[in-house]
């Protein structure tokens, strides 16, 4: 019998992490509940890469099928200067041929995972604020960078401002978009855009500046402010940029990975326990591992502080690896001057002579099977 069996368990967020807990943990018997303070599970505006790492755990949750239907094929990630020429390209579908990776808005991602969460018999509370944390056996904090769990574990902590600052916004694919990410690297700023299917296209630019900017990323932006920031790219970027309608802006900050991320009944997942920067496009999938790590260990042990202790051990080395990864590229994408090109340059010969070998370099990521640990 699994250990979860009955199991009464309470989470607080229903967005990646929590949903996908949610199912990984009712998929095994527990008893969950889920509270959200917002009025509905809605999202807009963001776009996620959905790397093989995290694919797995859908496959394992049944849910590989629904996901292939609202995503789209990642084939190769191309890496460009800030007027449009190829600094260096991984092609994830001839190198990686038997891996998925894909692109898909974040609201269709957190609907699916709403429906499985409810078909597996979970209860999702909306317009539930959490003020003070519920006294119950078991308590998961999937509640995101402004966590009310994580303080309860680590104390008061201060993130601090990176001088760069982030826009976001949604605008109409091209009908023949190819499933490519690219990002344009200029100084001091880059531009992330890739198709995310049913005709949106995600944009996401990042720019040094040294005001400082709410953490939140829902705050309204001035799209023509995003326009000046960007106006010497070139490539597709001013006809993309000439497009946005509306735009969310917000502050990029630096959190620690949490040290403490359990104390044998509450316990931290997703952004609340390790906050990164964007630029590993690593966030969710963290999290979709994060869960099903989470319920593996909780199902094997029916020691539940045994069972917590043992999901921090796994999972703090290899967030931590991630966000140091993260950290190093938001440096790479902005070099400047001489530094500048001669990385360019040799990203380019990498590229031309040995082109696999930009892609593994991170085959310690995409490798990882979180159902297999």
């Amino acid at each position: 019998m699994s250990a979860l069996e009955n199991t009464p368990v309470t989470i607080i967020g229903a967005g990646v992490a929590g949903l996908t807990a949610a199912c990984a943990l009712a998929q095994r018997g527990a008893e969950v509940t889920v509270l959200e303070r917002a009025g509905a599970l809605r999202e807009v505006g963001a776009g996620l890469q959905i790397s093989p790492n995290a694919v797995r755990v859908l496959a394992a949750l049944g849910l590989w099928e629904r996901f292939r239907a609202i995503s789209v094929a990642s084939k190769r990630v191309e890496l460009r200067d800030s007027v449009g020429r190829q600094v260096a390209r991984l092609d994830l579908a001839r190198h990686r041929p038997k891996d998925h990776f894909r692109m898909v808005h974040r609201a269709r991602l957190v609907a699916m995972l709403e429906q499985a969460a409810r078909e597996a018999g979970v209860r999702i509370e909306l317009d539930h604020e959490v003020g003070d944390l519920p006294e119950v056996p078991l308590l998961i904090g999937a509640d995101g960078v402004k966590s009310r769990v994580r303080p309860a574990l680590n104390g008061a902590e201060a993130p601090f401002f990176t001088g760069q600052t982030a826009w976001r916004a949604l605008i109409p694919a091209e009908a023949d978009a190819p499933g490519v990410a690219q990002v344009f690297m200029g100084p001091g700023r880059h531009l992330v855009s890739y198709p995310l299917g049913a005709g949106l296209r995600n944009i996401v630019a990042v720019v040094e500046r040294p005001d400082w900017h709410d953490e939140g990323w829902s705050l309204p932006g001035d799209p023509a402010d995003l326009r000046a920031a960007f106006a010497r790219f070139g490539g597709p970027v001013p006809d993309w940029l000439a497009q946005v309608e509306s735009v969310g802006i917000w502050g990029l900050f630096r959190h620690p990975v949490a040290a403490h991320w359990q104390d044998g009944r509450r316990a931290l997942i997703g952004d609340a326990a390790h906050p990164t920067l964007p630029f590993m496009a690593q966030g969710a999938v963290m999290a979709i591992e994060d869960a099903w790590v989470l319920a593996a260990c909780l199902d094997s042990d029916a020691d539940q502080a045994r069972a917590l202790a043992r999901f921090q051990a796994l999972r703090q080395p290899r967030c931590q690896q991630i966000v140091d990864a993260a950290n190093a590229n938001a440096r790479n994408y902005h070099l400047r001057g001489p530094t500048r090109a001669v990385a360019h340059a040799g990203l380019r010969a990498v590229s031309r002579m040995a082109p696999t070998r930009l892609i593994e370099r991170f085959a310690w990521l995409y490798d990882y099977d979180p159902t297999a640990v």
